[in-house]
């Protein structure tokens, strides 16, 4: 796209599909995908995953989020991102992203439940380790779960 901000480059290290393992006991992998739409103006990403096992714990089973789908667009001004989520459940949710030196941030602030995620890209920036974790006062962090991307296939821009 003529014209793109360069800030929007800094997702193109998302783009294509990777299989996503969060470390939660009994809970098999699921997989995303990052592709450009509206000429590279945002960044969607579609998530998905096989039904949790009877193995996986009861809340997984009871609150699986899957399908989710997220719209990732860029504030010219901050040069953050901003990232409108929904899933199967029905959850709506806005979130700040920043991805910037090989680390990739994600947050929200909103009472009684914020959450944040910070990933770490290895050398060769195929696996994202990361983490979610989540607060009722936006001061005393606890971890909600880890998780892990790894790249499948890369996608061109």
């Amino acid at each position: 796209m003529d014209g793109r901000h360069p800030a929007l480059a800094r997702l193109d290290r998302l783009v294509g599909r990777w299989t996503v393992q969060p470390k939660v006991d009994g809970l098999g992998s699921a997989w995303t995908e990052f592709a450009w739409q509206d000429d590279g103006l945002f960044l969607r990403q579609f998530t998905d995953a096989e039904p949790p096992p009877s193995t996986a714990p009861q809340a997984w089973r009871d609150h699986a989020p899957f399908p989710t789908v997220s719209l990732i667009g860029l504030d010219d001004a901050t040069e953050e991102f901003t990232m409108l989520y929904a899933d199967a459940r029905g959850v709506h949710r806005v979130y700040r992203m920043t991805l910037a030196d090989g680390e990739w941030r994600i947050w929200r602030h909103a009472p009684g439940f914020n959450q944040r995620f910070h990933g770490t890209f290895s050398a060769d920036g195929d696996t994202v380790n990361a983490r979610w974790e989540t607060s009722e006062d936006g001061q005393t962090w606890d971890l909600d779960f880890e998780i892990t991307y790894v790249r499948a296939v890369q996608a061109s821009r």
